[in-house]
């Protein structure tokens, strides 16, 4: 599900937000994207509304709307945002959401101010500098910015049979020879550089919150092609991919448990 671009990748993490056709690419398949991508923790989702003056909510990347579904089961009104009309469209109809198309950077509120923006696993596709000088001027005082991400946390063991497979297949890249979490803190400080540079916001925060979700052997490939990253192999590339991580899964027994780490950069408008 790596939604980041790896190290070796053509773009780095601190620049991802320039190679929007890899965010773009998502909307091949939503239906594979809404169902095979994990939700975010109900805690993760009860601080951030406890955190924001009110319910109103603008969801930037909302994608399918699965963060914004859960905003909504929450209590809030949310507006989802999302540069691809496929994402967008499916969101309308899966959830009965409202959503605009736009880069975030370039959208008009037309006026319209929130309690809350939200972004889950996308802010790394928004310039971090003008998006926040964007969430600055569409937030009302005390209104919470809250970016957050699932990281991979998983056991040696699984981590260690996704290595080697990735190590036969795809040689250049292995986001699995270190621990996920190793791979973010460049880019969360980037973020919070970003929300700084603003000079509209409270000092940003780290909040974590540690959860997992099982996974049958049928459940983890079905998310394996729904990572920005899949865009950029090719059809034979991904099922080698797939033929080698199921047999991996069913040497551990069919089925596992991944441990997730999901972490927020949150900040309230001053």
């Amino acid at each position: 599900m790596p939604t980041i671009p790896p190290d070796s990748a053509r773009v780095s993490q601190q620049e991802a937000h320039r190679a929007r056709e890899w965010a773009e690419s998502f909307g091949s398949d939503p239906g594979r994207y809404d169902r095979a991508r994990p939700r975010y923790p109900d805690a993760l989702v009860r601080a951030i509304v406890a955190a924001a003056p009110g319910p109103d909510v603008l969801d930037v990347g909302c994608g399918t709307g699965i963060s914004a579904r859960q905003f909504q089961a929450a209590g809030c009104n949310v507006l989802g945002l999302d540069v691809d009309e496929r994402m967008a469209e499916f969101a309308r109809r899966r959830g009965g959401l409202e959503v605009e198309v736009a880069a975030f950077e370039a959208w008009d509120p037309a006026g319209r101010t929130f309690d809350a923006i939200i972004a889950g696993q996308t802010w790394h596709w928004v310039d971090p500098v003008a998006g926040a000088a964007s969430a600055a001027r569409a937030l009302r005082p005390r209104g919470r910015l809250a970016l957050f991400w699932n990281v991979f946390n998983p056991s040696p063991e699984v981590a260690a049979a996704f290595a080697a497979v990735y190590r036969e297949v795809m040689p250049t890249w292995n986001p699995w020879a270190r621990p996920a979490l190793a791979a973010y803190p460049a880019l969360f400080a980037k973020m919070a550089d970003g929300i700084r540079a603003a000079d509209a916001f409270s000092d940003p925060e780290r909040w974590r919150f540690d959860w997992e979700r099982p996974y049958t052997r049928e459940e983890w490939l079905d998310q394996v092609s729904t990572g920005g990253d899949a865009s950029q192999f090719s059809p034979a590339q991904l099922d080698e991919l797939r033929d080698g991580l199921g047999a991996a899964i069913d040497s551990i027994g069919g089925r596992f448990t991944m441990p997730y780490a999901a972490i927020a950069i949150t900040a309230a408008r001053t």
